[in-house]
């Protein structure tokens, strides 16, 4: 799909890749002129053209101009394409069947996956779980028998209990799933659930940026904030305001303290508490067994001079770890800028 460019090309077109040029080429193309040249590309191309498309954003007028010479008088009046979910998708719709653009949509959505059973298999088993207790028990059973075990566990425990129970006895009495009602099961799935997840899943670029900032060194984050706060303060402001530090740990519950204590590297948290405030440390180790809070001790001391960076890439590794353990809903962490208590 690599366009080769041309003398006199516009200076913009530099910031473009193969596949992005491609993709705005075939938005101007438009569905009917276009549509000859997707009925030849494979489900793969046609995939890869697809997301660079959703992902193009603003082109400029230059810029397509450039990309279709022989339409340049018609280029000539407009300002700008905008690509997107949705321009993709109404593009793609009408040019081929609708299953194959569905399964389209879905794949550079997300969620990661090749079949919906995949897809399923990297679903929040809390947000599984709240469609599913509202289908029939037989459904909620043919479901769960195509997910991973361990998936299919969490699933099920966050089911209530009567629910559970009906669906493990179905699970115990299931044959063989006839294909015609799987594939009931995968397109009901397809239209209802998954299309509003992937919806539902757009994320505020703040809180992307956020765990971008979450994973530098201190010094850093605190320039480019600074920096931001003189260009765009208010981006600035959302950003704090959605990062997770380790200071914030200090508003745990003990017994969500305990469990980070449990499954953390052990010298990686006394490096981490080396370098933390002596409240921090107490907290720590009134969850430890007077023994271990004594080993802590004397590793801590047995390290001698530490370095306030390597201190600091154990304290994130310490968020890191918190965040894992929120995403598996062994503990439960809120906004730490909010007044509400973080709880398990």
């Amino acid at each position: 799909m690599n366009m080769v460019t041309a003398m006199g090309e516009p200076p913009e077109l530099k910031r473009y890749s193969g596949a992005q040029r491609a993709a705005a080429l075939m938005l101007v193309l438009g569905r009917e002129h276009g549509a000859s040249v997707w009925e030849h590309l494979s489900t793969e191309e046609v995939k890869d053209l697809s997301s660079a498309m959703s992902h193009l954003g603003r082109v400029p007028a230059s810029v397509a101009e450039h990309l279709l010479v022989s339409f340049s008088g018609e280029m000539a009046s407009m300002n700008a394409l905008h690509g997107s979910f949705e321009s993709t998708e109404r593009l793609l719709d009408g040019i081929l069947p609708g299953d194959r653009v569905r399964e389209i949509m879905e794949d550079i959505r997300g969620p990661a996956g090749r079949t919906m059973w995949d897809k399923l298999s990297n679903v929040n088993e809390a947000l599984l779980a709240g469609y599913l207790k509202n289908e029939y028990p037989q459904t909620v059973a043919v479901v769960l028998s195509k997910l991973k075990p361990d998936h299919a566990a969490r699933v099920l425990g966050q089911l209530p209990k009567e629910v559970s129970v009906d669906v493990v006895q179905r699970m115990l009495r299931m044959e063989t799933v006839q294909k015609e009602v799987l594939t009931q099961v995968e397109q009901t799935l397809r239209s209802e659930f998954m299309s509003n997840l992937s919806r539902s899943q757009r994320r505020d670029p703040h809180e992307a940026m956020a765990e971008v900032f979450n994973a530098m060194d201190r010094q850093t984050e605190e320039a480019m904030l600074g920096a931001l706060d003189e260009s765009i303060p208010e981006s600035a402001e959302r950003i704090r305001a959605l990062m997770f530090t380790f200071e914030d740990l200090g508003s745990l519950v003990p017994s969500a303290v305990s469990t980070i204590v449990r499954q953390a590297d052990k010298r990686q948290m006394a490096l981490a508490l080396k370098g933390a405030p002596g409240s921090m440390r107490q907290l720590f180790m009134s969850t430890m067994t007077e023994r271990s809070a004594k080993l802590m001790r004397e590793d801590m001391a047995a390290m001698g001079p530490v370095r306030a960076r390597d201190c600091e890439e154990a304290q994130n590794a310490l968020v890191r770890l918190a965040k894992t353990l929120a995403d598996n809903g062994e503990i439960l962490l809120v906004d730490p800028k909010s007044d509400d208590t973080m709880i398990v």
